[in-house]
């Protein structure tokens, strides 16, 4: 992937919408839910502590993660909406 993230970010693919509900009702466009999983397709280096050592991040490409409703900047990028985000906002690792 050439978006490379700088610092703390990742780049992550939102996981598709749900379609239909458990029960099988059908979901039109306006009631879908935003997707809080996704998979992380870049990580930036990590981040300088205050000290001046390098943080290395947790997390790494390929990962499938969960994080929160609201979180990161939605970038379109090749075609893809992807998301861009702090690894502070990534709440777990699946």
């Amino acid at each position: 992937m050439k978006l490379k993230p700088l610092e703390d970010r990742v780049v992550v693919l939102p996981q598709a919408a749900e379609e239909k509900t458990a029960s099988g009702i059908i979901l039109p466009d306006t009631a879908k839910e935003k997707p809080q999983m996704g998979k992380i397709l870049a990580v930036g280096p990590g981040k300088a502590s205050d000290a001046g050592s390098m943080i290395k991040m947790s997390l790494k490409s390929g990962d499938k993660v969960l994080y929160g409703k609201y979180s990161g900047t939605e970038v379109n990028y090749d075609g893809d909406e992807v998301l861009i985000m702090r690894e502070s906002d990534v709440l777990a690792v699946l």
